[in-house]
């Protein structure tokens, strides 16, 4: 059976494909302001999720708040920790988990990207206007809200006809 897409469904398809694009370019952008470090998009990823977090925080936690698996987030923390740029702490709710913090070295390097970042993302913000951005940043938020939330069914479910 073939759907036809509301024009709604079409243009958030559009949004869809152009998050696509822009997640390559990103991370791509991200590898090379991260590169002066030493650091991946990746590593940085999850060194900025403990740096702007205002407590430690364990692997899961950082997992969602990056809408990665646990398991790649593991894989980065080991090699963070390897590297001293996070340390684990012990957890007093949760033994098997530990909490994931900022050594000071991670500290430093975290800072010294992000003040990288700032230069580059004020050069790529300009021109936009900031209520554009805005409802950019709501629009995109809505539809991850709805996407953690299972709204929308599954890519396989039928389409709803109530």
């Amino acid at each position: 059976m073939e759907s036809e897409r509301t024009p709604e469904g079409e243009t958030a398809t559009q949004v869809i494909l152009s998050m696509f694009r822009a997640n390559g370019l990103l991370l791509e952008a991200g590898d090379q302001l991260a590169a002066g470090d030493g650091l991946t998009s990746a590593r940085w990823q999850t060194l900025g999720a403990v740096a702007l977090a205002e407590q430690p925080l364990t692997v899961p936690q950082i997992a969602r708040r990056m809408g990665l698996t646990r398991q790649s987030v593991h894989v980065t923390v080991k090699r963070l920790v390897a590297d001293g740029l996070l340390e684990l702490v012990p957890n007093v709710d949760h033994r098997r988990s530990p909490l994931v913090r900022l050594t000071e070295h991670g500290s430093s390097r975290y800072s010294a990207i992000d003040r990288r970042q700032a230069a580059w993302v004020n050069r790529l913000a300009r021109g936009i206007d900031r209520t554009e951005l805005e409802a950019t940043a709501r629009v995109l938020d809505e539809l991850c809200r709805r996407l953690d939330a299972g709204e929308g069914g599954g890519a396989t479910d039928q389409e709803d006809t109530t």
